[in-house]
């Protein structure tokens, strides 16, 4: 995913055409732990870039996930109701939890890119 961008909340975006994939990165899924459940939002869904979109609980915790960027939600990954052991098994691939067409691409402009993102989890974990 060469447009992959997270944000400090460890959720990443990346854009196709229109659209973006949004879900949690692997350092997230990782500090979760097993996921167990994943309520994700509905298509039509209006987000809000930094408000909650989505809840991911694991064997520790129950975790928000924040909209990296405002839009709507187009779909979202049917799979994960079934399975959310994908988001453990696949976080920044098959385990995605929505796609949405946003209101303003500028709004990625201050995401970081995937080797800005790893510099950041380094530093989080001294």
């Amino acid at each position: 995913m060469a447009d992959i961008k997270f944000t400090k909340d460890h959720e990443w975006i990346v854009m196709d055409g229109d659209e973006a994939t949004v879900g949690i990165s692997n350092y997230a899924q990782d500090q979760l732990g097993d996921v167990v459940y994943v309520e994700l939002p509905d298509p039509g869904a209006k987000l809000t870039r930094g408000k909650e979109a989505a809840v991911v609980e694991s064997v520790k915790a129950a975790s928000e996930v924040y909209a990296p960027a405002s839009g709507e939600v187009t779909a979202r990954n049917d799979e994960l109701d079934a399975n959310p052991a994908l988001v453990n098994e696949s976080a920044e691939g098959d385990g995605w939890f929505y796609r949405m067409k946003l209101d303003d691409r500028a709004e990625l402009d201050g995401l970081m890119d995937r080797e800005a993102y790893e510099h950041f989890v380094e530093a989080l974990d001294q």
